[in-house]
């Protein structure tokens, strides 16, 4: 336990470092794009939270395809950023389609949110109308199967099956067990072990 614990210690510290420098290299380039104060801040918690709800929608199982593609645009945005602030990128003179992409993200990372974390519902099946003074509809009972018959031999055979299974576990045979070793049906081994 004490060393998982120290593995997962080890990885959120590595996942926080991550975050923090990423999220610095989004500042540092949205504030270089022209987004000054609290504008600049909020790129890259714009991008963690497409990155997040992406995996989440992930890791749930539904519609992967949408979530796949959200986590590659907010992937692409992060890592993107931390490119271009590694030196490749003059901060004091950003391009003009630099400039257009930071502006045009929030656009972005709104509308991949929104269709992250809205689904359509699951359309449920409209009940059957009941007239007023009944009692609804009626539902028709299941056939019963007449019960197989069971040859003499068969049962004389199952039972010595039974003691051998009984002497050798110390325990009575169950109707799964009885059913492999004489290879029969379900219906058949049931009525078997009910002659038992």
């Amino acid at each position: 336990m004490r060393a998982r614990l120290a593995r997962v210690d080890a990885v959120l510290i590595q996942a926080v470092i991550a975050a923090a420098l990423s999220f610095a290299h989004l500042h540092d380039l949205a504030s270089a794009a022209g987004q000054a104060g609290w504008k600049a801040w909020a790129y890259p918690v714009s991008v963690d939270l497409l990155l997040v709800a992406a995996w989440r929608r992930l890791r749930s199982g539904s519609s992967k395809a949408a979530g796949w593609c959200w986590f590659v645009v907010a992937l692409a945005a992060s890592l993107g950023a931390n490119v271009a602030t590694a030196g490749l990128l003059d901060l004091d003179d950003v391009p003009a389609w630099l400039r257009i992409l930071v502006a045009g993200w929030p656009a972005v990372a709104f509308l991949g949110g929104t269709l992250l974390a809205h689904t359509a519902p699951a359309v449920e099946p409209v009940p059957e109308a009941v007239e007023p003074g009944t009692a609804g509809p009626v539902a028709e009972p299941e056939p019963q199967l007449p019960a197989p018959h069971v040859p003499a031999a068969l049962v004389t055979y199952a039972r010595k099956l039974a003691d051998e299974h009984h002497v050798r576990t110390g325990s009575p045979i169950d109707r799964d067990t009885l059913r492999a070793r004489l290879g029969v049906p379900a219906p058949l081994a049931d009525a078997i072990a009910a002659r038992l």
